[in-house]
């Protein structure tokens, strides 16, 4: 599986012939929207995500409830948010017999009813830049909670990004671990993944 970090909380998730895209980015984010073909599944957390550079007929996911393409398995989670804002849908997968969690744009910890299927995951997407979203202390707890074995920040302050938010550096403070170089992609087999200590990945944008 590779795994390459485009903005804010879009990734692109590739497992064989088969391309995952979660919360694409648009203009309005200050970022550059890709160009996207060959996409099988997107998953949208939240309404503004910008699908107009999707040129392909992929199965867009934004609503709770469960869902198997191609040998890959969501199941959408909802999440109730701070007063006045909607729910924020999060997504659990299973992709070569690996569990993802992604957070999307999540402002408020989940509850614990909530938490419980993303319990032990093998790799956690999680936002940690504050402002609209987790700040970091929150993500750390959140973290703390369920103790991924991959811990990668996303939703962060990059340059372009017109929202205010905190560092990865100041996550990575919090959670008394190094910033790490930053790598392009993410190359994963289960047979990589940590067996002892949690460990945090920092993707460049791309």
């Amino acid at each position: 599986m590779y795994i390459t970090w485009l903005g804010q909380s879009c990734f692109k998730i590739q497992s064989g012939e088969v391309t995952l895209i979660t919360d694409p980015v648009g203009k309005e984010n200050g970022l550059r929207a890709p160009r996207f073909s060959n996409v099988n599944i997107i998953t949208v957390s939240r309404k503004e995500s910008d699908l107009s550079k999707i040129k392909s007929e992929a199965l867009v996911i934004d609503k709770p409830g469960e869902y198997e393409v191609k040998r890959i398995f969501l199941q959408g989670i909802p999440v109730r948010q701070k007063q006045g804002k909607e729910t924020v849908v999060v997504y659990w997968m299973e992709i070569e017999n690996m569990t993802l969690g992604h957070l999307g744009s999540l402002s408020t910890p989940p509850e614990d009813e909530e938490m419980e299927k993303l319990e032990g995951l093998d790799i956690l997407f999680i936002p940690v830049g504050g402002n609209a979203v987790l700040d970091v202390k929150q993500a750390s707890q959140v973290v703390s909670q369920i103790e991924p074995r991959i811990v990668i920040p996303m939703y962060y302050r990059i340059l372009g990004v017109k929202e205010k938010l905190d560092s990865v550096d100041s996550f990575c403070k919090v959670m008394g671990a190094k910033s790490s170089e930053k790598i392009e992609r993410l190359r994963i087999q289960k047979k990589d993944l940590p067996q002892e200590e949690m460990k945090i990945i920092v993707l460049e944008n791309q």
